[in-house]
């Protein structure tokens, strides 16, 4: 892919580029909506990448190109706005406003992407695209945000600002953070309220298992509304329980905090969002035990919290879970924000093609879109690739 990028790029732009930069999309193991409730989240770097053949520019105008999209897009540094340029070069242009909000000294780019991140599989194909341009500019006008997990965490935040602000969709930190900071055969547990990480141990290989991913082609989008829905609920709460996120809820007073909110709807996002930060430090309790079966059942509970107390599942993610846990699955739940996506499951490495088929036969029996069905690992994060 890069040789095909770089010679891509020459065609479009007319010289080579001056280096290609890669970012992974993101699996999140548990700890779904949590992040922008200052909470725990556990998610792996995934071997699929986007690609960003890059080129600095003198005249303060940033072209892009998509192997994904026709035509160029080019708008100035100063014009950047949430309106202008719009669509997927938003994210692109978005990096480069949040870099120069921050202060730093950054200019115009030729940029052309690739990706083998599938797009619409809650897979954060968004967030790898952030990355890896923000990885170039990084190296391209030297901020030295590359060389330390401090620099990193600070470029994953100028992603998320260009999101959250540009990009228009209010997602929290998770995507961007595992993007920039996840290590090869380790999950990366993020805590979304102070900010710090940890290395987690994640090697399926040495247990006989592998994490199987599905997408279930189900229509999936953060920027129609139900997303905010979501996380407006949750900041409702706060303010109505006295506190700055729903992570200062303790466990253990959850229901005396749910009895003090007046709406059956938002107690039951409350309910989630600290149930799931529970589950998120129980997994990270049975992965360095290695303990497979309770790291299962704690997806199982997830994904029953994700469906009926966040009610952000769909008929797609539910039937492949049943059916992945029906076929051997230690324990199978969606992933992501929800509404669409992927789900993924814990299976042993010899079932992976009987549950993948399983769940390819289950949506052809319920009318659904055929699915598509992978194994990763856990992979590393943004760098250089040429």
């Amino acid at each position: 892919m890069i040789d095909e990028l770089t010679a891509a790029f020459e065609h479009t732009f007319g010289a080579a580029p001056t280096g290609v930069w890669s970012a992974p999309g993101r699996v999140n193991l548990i700890g779904e909506h949590t992040d922008y409730n200052g909470g725990l989240c556990l998610p792996i770097a995934l071997p699929q990448r986007t690609y960003a053949a890059v080129s600095r520019r003198d005249d303060g105008v940033l072209r892009m190109a998509s192997a994904q999209q026709d035509g160029l897009v080019e708008v100035s540094l100063d014009e950047i706005s949430p309106e202008r340029p719009g669509g997927w070069s938003a994210y692109v242009a978005g990096v480069l406003w949040a870099l120069a909000k921050e202060g730093h000294e950054v200019g115009g780019l030729d940029v052309l992407v690739d990706s083998t991140v599938p797009l619409g599989a809650g897979l954060s194909s968004s967030a790898a695209l952030e990355c890896a341009v923000a990885a170039a500019a990084s190296d391209l006008f030297a901020l030295g945000l590359l060389e330390s997990a401090e620099g990193r965490a600070r470029l994953a935040a100028r992603c998320v600002e260009a999101e959250n602000t540009i990009a228009g969709a209010p997602t929290g930190g998770m995507d961007q953070s595992a993007s920039l900071l996840c290590d090869e055969r380790s999950a990366l547990l993020l805590d979304c309220r102070s900010g710090d990480t940890r290395q987690v141990p994640f090697d399926l290989g040495g247990e006989g298992h592998v994490l199987l991913v599905t997408d279930t082609r189900a229509e999936h989008a953060l920027v129609d509304g139900q997303y905010a829905a979501r996380r407006e609920a949750c900041e409702q709460a706060a303010r109505e329980l006295g506190v700055d996120t729903l992570r200062e809820i303790d466990p253990s007073g959850l229901d005396d905090a749910l009895a003090r909110l007046d709406s059956d709807e938002v107690r039951r996002r409350v309910r989630h969002v600290v149930t799931e930060i529970e589950r998120v430090e129980a997994a990270v309790r049975a992965l360095e035990s290695d303990d497979l079966r309770e790291v299962g059942r704690l997806f199982d509970a997830s994904h029953a919290s994700l469906r009926d107390d966040y009610e952000v599942s769909c008929e797609e993610l539910d039937v492949a879970t049943e059916t992945a846990r029906t076929h051997g699955a230690l324990g199978a739940r969606m992933t992501g924000g929800g509404f669409g996506g992927s789900c993924i499951a814990i299976v042993p490495a010899h079932d992976a093609d009987t549950v993948a088929s399983a769940i390819e036969v289950a949506f052809a029996d319920a009318g659904f879109t055929a699915p598509q069905s992978f194994t990763v690992t856990a992979s590393g994060p943004a760098h250089r690739d040429a």
